[in-house]
């Protein structure tokens, strides 16, 4: 045996079956033992379900109880998938089956289509989107790119809530659904896609598990054959099962009941895509002899993150939050969670942005930290913030703001409205340059009000009114701007923005992530109308909202921020109010729960601490407009104001910053952003003083590159050279 089988990467077989329970706590151990008869592991944020479920398997193999070829155990990812097989062969039972339920299904279709059906299985169709878009042509129904998604989602939530394209109306209406367009429109459009798939001889993924369903019912031989062959289940997230997904393992299962499902009521995140908890709430009802199992020890959270965490759904209604779990933390006590009320949004980028460059700078990876909000759309203040702090982050789940379709394709018309001029027919009653944004971008799906639902039609909503917004700044900060200066600074904000590093601060959308955690949490934008989203009309809506940001907070090891801002941009009126879901939580305002476990804590206001101090208008120090953009603000002067930059030393510090970031290994903004260097060449620093007072230059770096920086303003070689550059 190598040294190397020691390693955390290939740890040692445990040599018994009771070395397999060895480490495990007292409720993952019974879990571990609980190997007959039905099994419920009602598992909480953090609390080691995965280790209990595959220690479980591990054990009743290795003790000869479970036959490794007996035992398929389902989950929902492929990533899930693997690191339980990983782990399974880390315990030396490397002969289960993990796999989604796409993926087992998928085997038994291939293995048993011959003898069921006869022939080949039909292609499976990788792509639904080119076919559904066929089949809306044929219904003589228009759908741009984004509806053309939002249909095809509404296709899927349909087919694994088992319902028919005749039927799908009244489904619709019943579940209380935002569909995307006329709910008859797309039962049509669904009809007809189900007739292009027979007439091509083709499924989808959603068939795979449809016709898995038939071949069982039907041919009950088969089904014998794979339940000889599977006599033990193991279900994990059984909480986002779907009705064809349970109906597909009761047909596995039979009239036995050697199964264990793991999960968690108040994760439901995803009612959206067909995901029901019911199936978990009502197992004890339909097994009435199931051994039930809470996991509530908490590995994952500090006592403050987890205090936090429990009180969110003390505060919760419905089904879900009667079996809701009171988490225990396991973990020394750490920070409590930091609540910061900003001025406006930029404040609020900008704010978090410092926050995780002292993070960083104190030792925390960036990698281990992440900036979580509700819908993609916000993701563009906080890439910009990042940038011009010299962070490096990574976009998970969505597109960078500026390579989005909608904002590409917008860019494109605007350019051409621009290049148009007063020919335009679209701008002839603009009167000033936002209106003229409104008027072209009205052809791109912008209206005045957002789309009732979610989906893709939301998201590409949420993104144009980005650009609405940034056109009304803009206008305001220049007010005889036109429309070809609003492009200019739009390819130039794009212009800026560097592919995302590797090893980098993590932005993601709360629902993408689900199933991951990390050392510090900020979670951002937490007022109403975002969290709850606006279109969260129903009691069980809003609760879906307050379990969304329940998860949010449990993906949190030590560090916790939550933030939100008064109000939209600069100046504008603080009419906005904090998410309800934090009232009794956050300082101030309630008497429900305290603000940590050690009821410590407090907001701060905008700049940190104190009172909170509204941030005043930055006037450019040349015209003495107010200034609203954050790389203006950097400079003090307006983009279109005369610069006295010295464009040599502008030039020598960039070859320098391109040196620098080569031996780093990072990209050049990391060092010092474009608008950073162009204010150090504006104003010529002569001493550290003045140096750190330009924004972007903080103490990190004035301390890193502080010395080469003022070497080169006063035209010497960085390093201690005299030699004149």
């Amino acid at each position: 045996m190598t040294a190397a089988t020691h390693s955390p990467l290939f740890p040692q077989v445990p040599e018994s079956a009771d070395a397999v329970l060895d480490g495990l706590d007292p409720e993952q151990r019974e879990v571990a033992l609980a190997l007959h008869g039905p099994v419920c592991v009602l598992a909480g944020a953090g609390t080691g379900k995965t280790r209990a479920i595959t220690h479980r398997i591990a054990y009743g193999v290795r003790a000869g109880i479970l036959a490794p070829g007996s035992v398929l155990a389902v989950t929902f990812t492929n990533r899930a998938a693997g690191e339980m097989r990983g782990r399974l062969r880390q315990l030396g039972a490397g002969g289960v089956q993990a796999r989604t339920f796409h993926s087992a299904a998928l085997r038994q279709l291939q293995y048993f289509w011959p003898k069921a059906v006869g022939g080949e299985l039909p292609r499976l169709l990788e792509r639904k989107v080119q076919l559904v878009a066929e089949a809306a042509a044929r219904c003589r129904v228009r759908l741009d790119r984004n509806e053309l998604r939002d249909v095809t989602s509404e296709i899927e939530w349909a087919k694994v809530t088992q319902t028919v394209p005749a039927d799908y109306p009244a489904a619709v209406a019943k579940s209380v659904r935002d569909a995307p367009r006329d709910p008859a429109e797309i039962g049509q459009i669904y009809a007809m896609y189900e007739q292009l798939k027979r007439d091509r001889d083709v499924i989808d993924f959603e068939d795979v598990l449809l016709l898995t369903v038939g071949i069982l019912q039907d041919r009950h031989d088969i089904a014998d054959q794979i339940r000889r062959q599977y006599q033990h289940f193991v279900v994990d997230e059984y909480q986002d099962v779907s009705p064809l997904q349970q109906r597909l393992l009761d047909l596995w299962l039979g009239d036995r009941d050697s199964l264990c499902v793991v999960g968690d009521a108040s994760q439901t995140i995803y009612s959206f895509t067909g995901a029901t908890p019911d199936h978990l709430l009502n197992f004890r009802t339909r097994h009435p002899n199931a051994t039930v199992v809470k996991l509530v020890r908490d590995y994952r959270s500090t006592p403050q993150v987890v205090h936090l965490a429990n009180g969110l759904l003390s505060q919760a209604r419905g089904r879900a939050a009667e079996h809701r779990l009171e988490l225990i933390s396991q973990r020394d006590p750490g920070p409590e969670p930091v609540y910061t009320e900003y001025a406006d949004e930029p404040a609020e980028a900008e704010g978090t942005a410092r926050r995780i460059r002292d993070l960083i700078a104190a030792g925390v990876p960036a990698g281990e930290i992440a900036v979580l909000y509700r819908v993609n759309a916000q993701s563009e203040v906080y890439e910009q913030a990042l940038a011009d702090a010299g962070v490096p982050y990574q976009l998970r789940g969505a597109e960078r703001f500026f390579e989005r379709q909608e904002v590409r394709e917008a860019g494109v018309a605007l350019r051409g409205a621009a290049r148009a001029g007063g020919n335009d027919a679209l701008l002839d009653d603009a009167e000033d340059l936002p209106a003229q944004v409104r008027a072209v971008l009205s052809t791109k799906g912008w209206t005045s009000e957002p789309p009732a639902g979610s989906g893709a039609v939301r998201d590409r909503w949420e993104s144009l009114a980005a650009l609405v917004r940034l056109a009304e700044d803009f206008a305001r900060a220049k007010p005889g701007a036109t429309l070809a200066d609003l492009v200019t600074e739009l390819d130039e904000r794009a212009a800026a923005q560097h592919a995302p590093t590797v090893q980098g601060v993590t932005l993601a959308s709360l629902h993408a992530a689900k199933g991951l955690e990390w050392d510090a949490v900020f979670l951002v934008g937490l007022t109403e109308g975002m969290m709850p989203i606006t279109y969260a009309k129903t009691d069980e809506q809003v609760e879906e909202e307050r379990r969304l940001l329940y998860v949010g907070v449990t993906r949190a090891r030590f560090h916790l921020g939550l933030s939100w801002a008064l109000s939209r941009s600069p100046g504008g009126r603080a009419s906005r109010r904090p998410t309800r879901f934090l009232k009794g939580l956050r300082p101030g305002s309630g008497s429900l729960g305290a603000a940590g476990a050690g009821g410590g804590g407090g907001i701060e206001r905008g700049s940190g601490s104190g009172r909170r101090k509204r941030r005043g208008p930055v006037q450019c120090r040349v015209c003495g407009a107010t200034l609203t953009e954050a790389g203006e603000m950097k400079l003090m002067r307006c983009e279109g104001c005369p610069s006295d930059m010295d464009e040599g030393l502008y030039e020598r510090l960039r070859e320098w910053r391109s040196e620098q970031a080569r031996e780093l290994g990072q990209p050049a903004y990391c060092v010092f952003t474009d608008k950073t260097l162009m204010a150090i060449a504006e104003r010529v620093p002569g001493s550290d003083g003045e140096l750190a007072a330009i924004s972007g230059v903080g103490a990190r770096k004035l301390d890193r590159f502080g010395a080469d920086v003022l070497a080169i303003c006063a035209g010497e070689v960085p390093g201690g050279s005299d030699d004149e550059v």
